[in-house]
């Protein structure tokens, strides 16, 4: 462990919290001056060293760190770094992110922030991407950190289709998972589709790690039900690695101890310490690639209010693309408020899976349901949807495997190593794709 990396119980107020912060700033400045990029925003005088300076400066971008892919932004020797990435953005640009052996420590330590714990008796399934981004490779370090078994059930690989997922978290005995919330619905109907049931035979997991897309409390609550274990947040980004974690009272707290963090409003342009916009993080830690009030774009709301857990850590409701919605009939229907509704359901309805579409003057959603309660089902949701937000809707309740076939479900994917030769009767299409 670095000795100079603040730990969970080192300050007793925010404001000791914020007087850590402000004496490592001017160090990771000074790092970040090392690079082109800042080096030629800061300009030739003095690297800024204070709040006051951070404060003068213009917030970094995504697209600056685009413009300045692969290496604008290295402030170390190149034979210093350990890893490279890029995120997952769709931006046809690459978004550049590169960590040194010393970062990684620090990324795994935030990682590993889980108020469940995680030992060298866990077992860790890692059901996120490996590859260019950051979360799998994230995860698998956390747990080696702290000599968990890591299970790298990669949810990009043809080689880990649900089947085998919920294979491995039945006979490995896993503990802990890592995944997007929609995963862990995934698994609930493959292993009821493999004839198990998910809060029954699988009796050794105890709490399911999730992040990666906003969750709203009804969705959290259903997928805690589903498996009879707890839902742990978090939040972070390739870019800049976790950000926040849960505390033991079920609040998402922002690692203000490992950077700096403010609000953004760009109606205004004024950024706060608290309140409602968009979150910009200074890294305080980071030496391969600090970043200085970088905007993440995540629409969040941040307050310093006291929490019961005792961290002293501003508290963080992240938001993100529920903020926003379609409108429908004058009213604007955000997918958040939509999914409260859709998973505040009866649990005999089985509804795990929707899908809606938002029209000019009609909102059309799909659920699947129980045969039996089908009916039921979309009856109940038309009326709440009308009531709660007051558009006019019309709901069809499919059948199971409607929306997500169950054959997909069951299926094992043919992922062959690459060859040239085949036989009279086999596919010698896959002599290029080896799938």
């Amino acid at each position: 462990m670095n000795a100079h990396l603040p730990q969970l119980g080192d300050w007793t107020s925010a404001e000791e919290l914020l007087a850590g912060q402000e004496k490592q700033l001017a160090l990771s400045l000074s790092w970040a001056a090392r690079s082109p990029f800042y080096a030629k925003r800061f300009g030739s005088g003095p690297a800024p060293a204070d709040d006051a300076d951070l404060a003068g400066l213009e917030l970094t971008s995504k697209q600056d760190l685009r413009d300045n892919y692969p290496f604008g932004l290295l402030a170390v020797e190149r034979e210093r770094l350990a890893t490279y990435h890029e995120s997952s953005g769709t931006a046809g640009q690459p978004t550049p992110s590169y960590y040194t052996a010393e970062d990684w420590q620090d990324l795994a330590e935030r990682f590993a922030r889980k108020h469940v714990g995680l030992t060298p008796a866990d077992t860790l399934l890692v059901r996120t991407p490996y590859a260019l981004l950051l979360t799998g490779h994230l995860a698998h370090a956390a747990a080696r950190l702290n000599g968990a078994t890591v299970v790298p059930g990669d949810n990009r690989s043809l080689a880990t289709p649900c089947s085998r997922i919920v294979r491995a978290l039945h006979d490995l005995e896993v503990t802990l998972t890592w995944s997007m919330p929609t995963e862990c619905l995934l698994w609930a109907a493959g292993a009821r589709a493999a004839g198990y049931e998910p809060a029954r035979d699988f009796p050794a997991l105890r709490a399911l790690f999730v992040g990666g897309e906003p969750l709203s409390p009804a969705r959290r609550s259903r997928i805690s039900r589903l498996w009879g274990v707890p839902v742990v947040e978090e939040y972070g980004s390739t870019e800049t690695g976790t950000l926040a974690g849960e505390c033991p009272a079920g609040r998402l707290h922002l690692w203000a101890d490992r950077a700096r963090f403010e609000v953004y409003d760009p109606a205004t342009g004024r950024c706060t310490r608290e309140g409602s916009g968009q979150l910009v993080v200074t890294t305080l830690y980071r030496q391969a690639m600090p970043l200085v009030r970088y905007n993440l774009e995540d629409t969040v709301e941040v307050s310093y209010e006291e929490c019961p857990c005792g961290w002293q850590l501003p508290r963080v409701t992240v938001l993100g693309r529920s903020a926003f919605g379609f409108p429908v009939g004058g009213r604007t229907v955000t997918q958040h408020r939509l999914e409260e509704l859709v998973f505040g359901l009866p649990d005999e309805d089985e509804v795990l899976f929707w899908r809606a579409r938002a029209e000019p003057d009609v909102l059309r959603v799909e659920i699947e349901a129980a045969a039996d309660r089908a009916e039921g089902a979309a009856d109940r949701l038309g009326r709440a949807i009308g009531e709660q937000l007051g558009v006019h809707t019309q709901v069809t309740a499919l059948p199971p495997g409607g929306l997500l076939p169950t054959e997909l479900l069951r299926a094992m994917p043919d992922v062959v190593k690459p060859r040239g030769l085949f036989g009279p009767d086999e596919d010698w299409d896959k002599a290029l794709l080896y799938q």
